[in-house]
């Protein structure tokens, strides 16, 4: 296990869809996602950055599954959303997917997935989004948005929808129509607000929504939005994260007692004993505490001292585990006194309503 290494689904969007690599843009944002490579590959990033600097008009759209939590594995995209809105005023448009949670099966019921979604976006305003500038689309309340899905639903066939997707005649149609609504959130901005110059980051595995939304953006005549993929984050385990399992991610709703277990049973790349350590080193390419340290919470030069100490046995494993239990303690507590700060005054001044 390399945890160093670009995952199979970063690399694959370049080799085999079609995605740029950032790296061989000349002109990136000053900023640890993109200095760090955490923003891995890109569609038309370079066109967008462009525009933005040019001061013409654009926007984020960056969505949430309403049937899931906020843990670590967002921090990138968020900050990355937040450092956007705050250098360059941008607004930023959140779908909250109550519909899509319900006809997968995610929430049980449409009042359980609307209820989550009030929640996250709450969440999302105490991790640091203006609810000045950031417009929460919760279909249940902003059914317009469905008027936008009919007008583009003409743009995509039901072929392309089971080819993208995989799915099946036996499953519920919810799910094919699902993808013309993303695509009605995505471009929602254009034909609302008449901002053409949108940029929408995600994860590697959400590209295929990304991409059937562009092809329908071209037929539509609507600018194409561009895109950012964030590398994924190893679980706490070393393996994949997911919310659905709670030991292999930090959620900003875990207790410190829960922290300190979670980042005391992470994969570790120490040596079996302590003696062994100091003598012939860790391997940071194994470590996921030193790997969450690097990434999410330290410099470019801490990090690096830190690495050559831990390599060269100088820090134990369970040292980098309390550095990171530390930080990661002070950010979830900072989070949670935000949260307690949020009112519903805010939540519904953020939340799109039918006019």
């Amino acid at each position: 296990m390399d945890l160093q290494k670009i995952p199979i689904e970063n690399q694959d969007l370049i080799k085999k869809f079609g995605a740029g690599a950032m790296s061989k843009l000349k002109t990136k944002p000053d900023f640890y996602t993109f200095n760090k490579e955490i923003i891995y590959s890109h569609r038309d990033f370079d066109k967008f950055f462009s525009a933005l600097k040019k001061g013409e008009k654009c926007a984020i759209v960056s969505g949430f599954n309403a049937s899931g939590t906020i843990h670590l594995g967002h921090k990138p995209v968020f900050d990355t959303n937040l450092f956007f809105q705050k250098k360059y005023n941008l607004p930023i448009f959140i779908p909250i997917s109550d519909d899509e949670s319900y006809v997968t099966g995610k929430a049980k019921t449409q009042e359980e997935a609307f209820e989550n979604s009030k929640k996250l976006a709450k969440e999302l305003i105490a991790y640091g989004f203006d609810p000045h500038k950031t417009y929460f689309i919760i279909d249940q309340v902003y059914t317009n948005i469905y008027n936008l899905a009919i007008k583009l639903s003409t743009k995509v066939t039901l072929s392309e929808i089971k080819a993208s997707y995989g799915y099946q005649n036996e499953q519920n149609p919810g799910l094919f129509f699902y993808p013309i609504v993303q695509s009605a959130h995505i471009l929602f901005p254009q034909e609302q607000h008449k901002i053409k110059n949108i940029l929408v980051p995600i994860g590697p595995d959400e590209d295929t929504h990304i991409r059937i939304s562009r092809d329908i953006a071209g037929r539509a005549s609507y600018n194409k939005p561009a895109i950012l993929h964030s590398k994924f984050f190893p679980g706490l385990n070393g393996e994949k994260m997911s919310a659905s399992k709670p030991h292999t991610a930090i959620f900003l709703s875990d207790d410190e007692k829960t922290i300190k277990k979670k980042i005391n049973r992470a994969h570790s790349g120490g040596a079996k004993t302590t003696d062994e350590h100091r003598k012939h080193g860790g391997d940071p390419k194994k470590d996921v505490a030193l790997f969450y340290l690097q990434n999410l919470f330290l410099d470019d030069k801490k990090s690096k001292k830190i690495t050559e100490d831990y390599k060269a046995g100088k820090l134990l494993s369970g040292e980098i585990k309390q550095m990171l239990t530390k930080e990661v303690i002070k950010f979830v507590k900072g989070f949670q006194a935000k949260l307690k700060k949020v009112t519903d005054k805010d939540l519904d001044r953020a939340i799109l309503k039918n006019s």
